[in-house]
């Protein structure tokens, strides 16, 4: 089964890093698009005003900020397998 990985519209190289990797990516714009979600990555600038926490979802939010592409996906692989 494929994970679903909610981005935020701005991370459009973390969006196409986590594609190449197979997991299918869809772009967050509000707490229905997170719930549809395996895990979330954010800038963390919108955590609270688009209604994403941990009591939304099961899976990890993971904030992007400060990380390259392919540190985030590191991270989304390190806590599904």
């Amino acid at each position: 089964m494929s994970r679903i990985i909610g981005v935020e519209q701005s991370l459009s190289n973390i969006e196409d890093a986590l594609k190449a990797k197979g997991y299918e990516v869809i772009q967050l714009r509000n707490e229905e698009d997170a719930k549809k979600c395996d895990a979330c990555i954010i800038t963390g600038q919108d955590r609270d005003v688009m209604g994403i926490s941990d009591p939304v979802m099961a899976g990890p939010v993971i904030d992007a900020d400060g990380l390259s592409a392919n540190e985030v996906v590191q991270r989304v692989e390190k806590y599904f397998h």
